[in-house]
């Protein structure tokens, strides 16, 4: 287990990561999101020594890393670090032995990889001839295919067109099903809320956001309420405890700033009887992440 237990980091007058603790167990996947400047890929680089804190501790299994902890940790950053010259094999059997790792232990499994993360090319093929996103795979296989017990994964998401996020997806949980520990950031809150089993979501350097998905989601109540039914814009936007009203045709989608008014609205929506639509939901991912960085900047 990853264990921060109340990280801070200031670069003179600006402090970039302010009381930081969470812990990251073995089969576990941890979303750590936020704006760009949150403070994530500094902590980050806490995390791998790259920096020290100014105060605070960061334990694995309990103890201070190692050496040979360093070595065996997973690693994918935000800026790409590729040799365009060199072969996908040569690329993924270059970063394995940098882990201390076999050319006889990696080498066989090499295509078994590239199938998984369906990389479109060959073992022979040449990094600059391949697409940025096998590229992006490519790294990826480079950074996994030691199957390390800690990954970190810096926007890993990003560029990835639907398809090859999917492919990214499974291979991420495929290593998780294995006991790796795992973080990573992304903007993309739905690839965020699909494979993350806790998230912990950082504003100018603090923690203002941490749990699972359905514990964060909960204590912002079912504030969003989806509706069809023949009624005007304006009757529910004039209902007391309407903050938002959408309309598409007769669909509409409202945001409550109490979800008891929901039952005002069912009420009004169906005393004629039956209709299309009522569904009373917490708000997305998306939206809470949208509503605490707006609070960051009242």
């Amino acid at each position: 287990m990853l264990t921060l237990s109340h990280l801070s980091k200031s670069f003179g007058t600006m402090l970039a990561v302010d009381d930081v603790s969470f812990t990251v167990k073995a089969g576990e996947i941890l979303s750590l999101i936020g704006q760009n400047g949150a403070g994530k890929t500094t902590t980050f680089r806490m995390i791998l020594n790259f920096m020290a804190p100014d105060t605070g501790t960061i334990l694995w299994k309990g103890r201070a890393f190692t050496a040979a902890d360093y070595d065996q940790l997973g690693y994918l950053p935000e800026e790409r670090g590729l040799y365009p010259k060199m072969t996908v094999e040569q690329q993924i059997l270059y970063f394995a032995q940098l882990r201390g790792r076999s050319i006889a232990d990696i080498k066989p499994q090499i295509d078994e990889w590239l199938v998984r993360f369906g990389v479109k090319g060959k073992r022979t093929d040449k990094i600059k001839d391949l697409s940025k996103g096998n590229q992006q795979k490519v790294q990826l296989i480079a950074t996994l295919i030691h199957q390390p017990e800690l990954i970190i994964l810096d926007d890993h998401f990003s560029g990835l067109d639907p398809v090859n996020a999917d492919l990214l997806e499974e291979g991420i949980l495929w290593l998780k099903e294995q006991g790796s520990a795992i973080i990573f950031s992304s903007h993309d809150m739905t690839n965020v809320a699909r494979i993350s089993d806790r998230i912990v979501m950082l504003r100018d350097g603090q923690v203002v956001l941490a749990g699972t998905i359905d514990e964060i989601r909960n204590q912002f109540g079912r504030t969003q309420l989806f509706l069809e039914a023949p009624l005007a814009r304006e009757t529910l936007a004039n209902i007391n405890g309407v903050s938002r009203v959408t309309q598409h045709g007769q669909r509409f989608e409202l945001t409550l700033a109490d979800e008891t008014v929901g039952k005002t609205i069912f009420d009004l929506a169906t005393q004629n009887g039956y209709i299309l639509e009522f569904s009373q939901q917490a708000p997305t991912l998306d939206e809470i992440f949208r509503m605490k960085v707006e609070e960051g900047h009242v």
